[in-house]
């Protein structure tokens, strides 16, 4: 490159910069200095204005959260999409009079271990190629030092993969508390497992230091540089330096960091450890498929996943847990138990904390924040998000990543931050509530769930009804495999000639003129937007499909063990039955894993035809073993490929799959669809069309925003889902004695409140408490009683606090209810003393020798 352009491109990236900046604040509106905040609205206004409730939304790339408060208060910025873990940062959040902000909690810390080895391809040595080397990091970590420490007390320790927040980690209280102390903080015993672990590996231990093949044992740690888990590495840096390894301490951004852990190749050894976050986008009911996503090659198709090798025992509960392969509440609790043991000698994973998130807006800002995913994770952000009594207006958003990896809907980015943005690009059949985790129809009218007699599922909400029957048949029409030969679905009766079962039937009855809607580009909808991604879950699969992607075949296997057949009852109203052999414990739960929405079938025909001739890739995965880009429908090289992909389809008005939507579609609307795409792509320079709230106006890598702009052919009223208020968590006041003799009984007293007012009965479901010894062994366990005025009692009798002995001791109690899926947790420490008269044996053990 010659001298000149080297200094040409910051200087064009700094011109963008200033213009956006001057664009940004061009628009101020009454609060002087900010941005255009619309025009005041009263009920009459919002009752007619339909689709979002303001007119743009702006995403501009801000990393530094320490500027956060100062740019709301200038009013820059209306909305953070990335929740504050800091407390200095939360109390001057917390204090300005120009913010609010919101709670979430489902956003766990981990450290990703590189399973691939021994050896990585260059013959360095892996040592966590080893479960007892994973699993000794358990004991190696202090996680309480983590959350008190670097996080400052927003955050608290967790071991296991369930979520303490979510209602899992309740239900299995007594095991998770078992796993939790069996795996506490005791460098010792790390010590000695990494000192028999690493000699059996061949390595040597001289001069204080681990060699290998004479070479020093040099770990890389590939540590997120833009929270506190640049902390976090560091601290673990030390502890294995400590233990003899050299350690190589690579910071990077969650873009840079991707590409090497994600999208790269772990036999590479470019990593060792990676220091991992999640974000849960809704509240888990269910987290009986976490096994399966985090510790097996089924969870995703990156590479990493791929160089999963589980126990084979651990792997088959994990694949049961998936499928819901139980026949009853308590079956499912057992290998939920089992697998929760094996997922700690594993240890592809070593939990860490599950951070308390707090997520910053402007004060006149309102949106509907999910109690698990917070802002980034909503999502109904982009159907609440709106000023306090005005309609219009720009809000500007900012978060840490700008596209951070590809964006395709078949295997694109799954970055957090992504997802908030394409969620508002598309419109799914069901939305969750963000307090409940439950999911409520958007598009559709209703849903019936048909099930085995026995079979433990129930529905909550009134739009799904759950029936029982013997048996689950699929009719001879249904759709059971794909040919990929004939490009022609397989109905029952060919493929299964003698009848199949299914443990469930979902009955999805959408809402009148469904396949009406328009997309943003203005084409409308078609079962042709239904059937193809349905037919790409198969091909995919198929070998001989130039199509087929290697990453794909664990989850098609997965998700062929439990599907039994897809029948499209009726066209106008659409109404599809979906078979299946695996459930859920909420009937709602199944019916949002069943229901296809649309995607635009001409908007993945530019990528299926990119595809078939090599010079693009839906997944990662592909995209690295054909050594092409991975499929991006908005930004970089893939561009001028789908171009050149539309202009030959264009040509031909060639029908993907003809023979199955050549049934929906006429030559002359795909001929539209078509030229519908160029002209979008002419006006707005990406490929990315959908049918949500929001559409993609603008992508401006360089400048580092994203624009979207209100769909105005958005059918729903703006008020539809402004129902949701604060959530109702319950606030527990325990109270009791902190001394008790032996030899009495006792009892403890909670208060279950909200807002100060008694938290109503009928919305509690389950009080249950705890009791652990002075060795945290658990001693008891039961149900609280209601004594009326939200007041529960926790009676401990004589015979109880025998088994205590002398010491201390705790009390520990979990609240659930239907009002929010989070259990409200509370403890009281008290000791047992020597006191009053010997205690009697029980009169069955009276005489006894």
């Amino acid at each position: 490159m010659p001298p000149f352009r080297r200094g040409l491109l910051p200087l064009l990236a700094l011109l963008a910069l200033l213009a956006l900046v001057l664009w940004l604040a061009g628009g101020a509106g009454e609060q002087g200095g900010g941005v255009d905040r619309g025009q005041p609205a009263d009920d009459a206004a919002l009752e007619a204005r339909t689709g979002a409730l303001v007119d743009e939304v702006v995403f501009t790339e801000q990393r530094d959260v320490g500027q956060v408060t100062g740019l709301i208060e200038r009013g820059s910025h209306q909305v953070f999409a990335q929740g504050i873990t800091r407390p200095a940062l939360f109390h001057r959040l917390r204090d300005s009079a120009a913010t609010a902000h919101d709670l979430s909690y489902g956003t766990a810390v981990e450290l990703t271990l590189n399973p691939y080895g021994p050896e990585f391809s260059d013959g360095r040595l892996n040592p966590f190629a080893v479960p007892a080397m994973r699993e000794a990091l358990n004991w190696l970590v202090n996680r309480r030092h983590i959350a008190e420490e670097i996080y400052g007390g927003l955050a608290v320790p967790r071991y296991l993969p369930l979520s303490t927040a979510f209602p899992d980690y309740a239900r299995l209280a007594e095991t998770a508390r078992e796993l939790e102390l069996r795996y506490g903080h005791d460098p010792a015993r790390a010590r000695e497992v990494i000192r028999h672990e690493m000699g059996r590996l061949g390595a040597e231990w001289r001069e204080d230091q681990w060699y290998y093949e004479g070479e020093p044992v040099r770990l890389t740690l590939l540590i997120r540089n833009d929270d506190e888990r640049r902390r976090i590495g560091d601290y673990l840096g030390n502890l294995l330096e400590a233990e003899g390894f050299q350690v190589e301490r690579l910071y990077r951004t969650a873009e840079e960091a991707s590409r090497i852990w994600i999208a790269g190749d772990p036999a590479g050894g470019r990593w060792h450890i990676y220091t991992g976050a999640w974000v849960s986008t809704l509240i888990q009911r269910d987290q009986a498929e976490n096994f399966s996503y985090y510790y097996t090659p089924r969870g995703r198709a990156e590479p990493l996943w791929q160089a999963y090798e589980p126990d084979p025992t651990f792997d088959e509960i994990s694949d049961r847990l998936q499928r819901r392969d139980y026949q009853n509440w308590d079956e499912r609790q057992d290998l939920m138990r089992q697998a929760l043991d094996l997922a700690m000698l594993d240890s592809a994973r070593v939990w860490l904390v599950d951070q308390l998130n707090v997520w910053p807006r402007a004060r006149d800002v309102n949106l509907a924040g999910d109690l698990a995913g917070g802002t980034s994770g909503s999502a109904l952000w982009p159907y609440t998000l709106g000023y306090e009594g005005r309609l219009g207006g720009r809000v500007v958003i900012g978060t840490p990543e700008i596209i951070t990896e590809p964006w395709n809907p078949i295997a694109g980015s799954n970055w957090i931050f992504d997802r908030m943005i394409t969620r508002a690009l598309s419109d799914p059949p069901v939305l969750p509530d963000p307090f409940t985790g439950l999911h409520h129809p958007q598009r559709l009218a209703r849903a019936e769930v048909t099930v085995e007699a026995d079979t433990p599922v129930n529905s909550t909400l009134d739009w799904v009804q759950v029936d029982t029957v013997e048996t689950v048949r699929v009719p001879e029409a249904a759709w059971v495999d794909w040919d990929s030969a004939e490009q022609r679905f397989l109905t029952a009766a060919e493929a299964e000639p003698d009848g199949v079962t299914a443990r469930t039937r979902v009955r999805l009855v959408y809402e009148d003129d469904y396949l009406q809607r328009r997309f943003h580009d203005g084409t409308r909808a078609s079962l042709a937007d239904v059937v193809l991604p349905w037919i790409l879950t198969f091909e995919r699969a198929d070998e001989d499909s130039p199509l087929y992607d290697v990453a794909h075949v664990p989850s098609y296997e997965a998700f062929r063990r439990h599907f039994r057949g897809w029948h499209i009852v009726s066209e106008d109203p659409l109404v599809i039955d979906v078979y299946s052999d695996q459930i859920f414990p909420d009937a709602e739960a199944i019916v949002a894993a069943r229901a296809p929405g649309t995607t635009p079938w001409h908007m993945l025909a530019l990528g299926i035809m990119a595809e078939r001739e090599g010079s693009l890739a839906f997944s990662s995965n592909k995209a690295d073993r054909l050594r092409v880009d991975w499929l991006n429908l908005v930004s970089g090289p893939s561009l001028p490929v789908l171009r050149r992909q539309l202009e030959r389809l264009q040509q031909t008005n060639h029908l993907p799959y003809a023979p199955v939507l050549g049934e929906y579609l006429t030559p002359d609307e795909a001929a539209d669809r078509y030229q519908a795409l160029a002209d979008w792509y002419a006006e707005r320079g990406h490929f990315y069309v959908g049918d949500g709230p929001f559409y993609l106006h603008g992508v401006h890598p360089v400048e580092g925003s994203v624009v979207l702009r209100r769909f105005t052919d958005f059918a729903d009223p703006a008020n539809k889902w402004l129902q949701f208020a604060d959530p109702q968590i319950p606030e527990l006041t325990l109270d009791g004695p902190v001394v008790v003799a032996q030899g009495e009984s006792v009892a403890f007293e909670l208060a279950v409140t909200f807002e100060g007012e008694p938290y109503p009965r009928e919305a509690i479901q389950q009080v249950q408490f705890l009791l652990f010894d002075g060795d945290n062994r658990l001693a008891h366990r039961g149900e609280a009683q209601y004594l009326g005025e939200a007041r529960w009692q926790v009676p401990v009798t004589a015979e109880v606090l025998r088994l205590l002995g002398q010491g201390a001791n705790s009390l520990e109690i979990a609240v659930t209810t239907d009002r929010v899926a989070l259990p409200a947790f509370a403890s009281h420490a008290f000791a047992t003393v020597p006191g009053g008269e010997p205690l009697a044996l029980p009169p069955l053990l009276e005489g006894a020798p």
